[in-house]
């Protein structure tokens, strides 16, 4: 919480995205036979997967079990996740009958969330949740194309050419996310993170246009709750500008662009978080200790560094390296403001 505000610290703190889930072979037994979307309405199951890292490696925080297509889900639209594909809609919104599908969140449609987030909080005492939601863009791209893209090319055919209804859905799915933030901070969550994963597939000059009023939006709506908000989403080096400027105190930052590169990018007044590279676990020891070094030594030209992964844990990562990496990162840090 201290680095989220760029205020001094005993050594850099870190939390690994995704660290609850995917890789660990507690969360995969407990996950056996349960849909993804299932086990995010089960606030047993949210409590025992957000819990299981924080018991196993020394992480700073907690990142709360869900998925970014769980308040779409809770308002009536017909999706699934599918293992191995990703979320799946059945029916892609392409006009403004669409938007239909788009009621507002209320509080009664994730009872499991916030009985989640209490439950979170008795039993991590004080190391912090963070809530999470994902990003308009990654939203939007999701209902247009009716699944995963690569190019995005219904959803930027939408954007750059019918800019009227792509702003009503950016405003629906915003308010949407809006929501679903302060029932999380209003439960407990004492930090959120927007996760617009694919919004690097956007030039600058369109994300300026076309993403950044929406995105600002929903940092100012959550501001007057007063947690700390983080901004992350991948190939987005060439967004690290736009994207300090939508509110966010925290920028994050993936692994392609080096933290101390990043800081020239960001507007002054933000912490970064960041930005090892996923894959690097998978190489020897000596090689993940030696870029760790590099990322903590680049961070330090930041006003706050928070020491994460580039993206997600990916699956199956080792988790004894992550559980030695965030010890590393203690130990490193510690001796360097000792």
């Amino acid at each position: 919480m201290r680095a989220c505000r760029r205020l001094p610290v005993p050594h850099t703190p870190v939390w690994f995205m995704r660290q609850a889930g995917r890789s660990l072979p507690e969360y995969l037994r407990v996950r056996e036979g349960v849909p993804m979307l299932e086990s995010c309405t089960r606030p047993d199951m949210i409590v025992e997967i957000t819990m299981q890292p924080v018991r196993r490696y020394a992480v700073d925080a907690a990142i709360f079990f869900s998925d970014i297509m769980v308040p779409l889900k809770a308002i009536g639209v017909d999706l699934d996740i599918k293992p191995g594909v990703g979320p799946v809609i059945a029916d892609p919104i392409r006009d403004a009958a669409g938007l239909d599908a788009l009621r507002p969140l209320e509080p009664d449609d994730v009872p499991y969330v916030t009985e989640a987030v209490a439950g979170l909080v008795g039993e991590l005492g004080g190391t912090p949740l963070i809530g999470f939601a994902g990003g308009p863009f990654t939203l939007a791209s999701y209902l247009i194309e009716g699944g995963p893209s690569k190019n995005h090319e219904r959803t930027k055919a939408m954007m750059y050419g019918e800019p009227e209804l792509w702003s009503t859905l950016m405003e629906r799915l915003s308010d949407l996310t809006i929501e679903f933030l302060k029932l999380q901070v209003g439960a407990g969550a004492r930090a959120v993170q927007l996760f617009d994963s694919w919004v690097g597939a956007v030039a600058a000059q369109d994300y300026r246009a076309s993403v950044l009023p929406h995105t600002r939006r929903i940092f100012e709506a959550v501001e007057p709750l007063g947690v700390p908000r983080i901004h992350f989403g991948v190939g987005t080096g060439e967004l690290l500008g736009p994207m300090g400027e939508a509110g966010a105190d925290v920028v994050g930052v993936d692994w392609r662009v080096p933290l101390d590169e990043a800081v020239s990018r960001v507007e002054p007044g933000k912490a970064l978080q960041g930005n090892l590279d996923p894959a690097i676990l998978f190489a020897p020891w000596e090689t993940v200790e030696q870029r760790a070094r590099d990322v903590l030594a680049r961070g330090r030209t930041a006003e706050g560094h928070i020491f994460n992964l580039g993206h997600g844990v990916l699956p199956s990562t080792n988790p004894d390296v992550l559980a030695r990496l965030a010890d590393l990162v203690h130990e490193a840090s510690a001796e360097r403001t000792a």
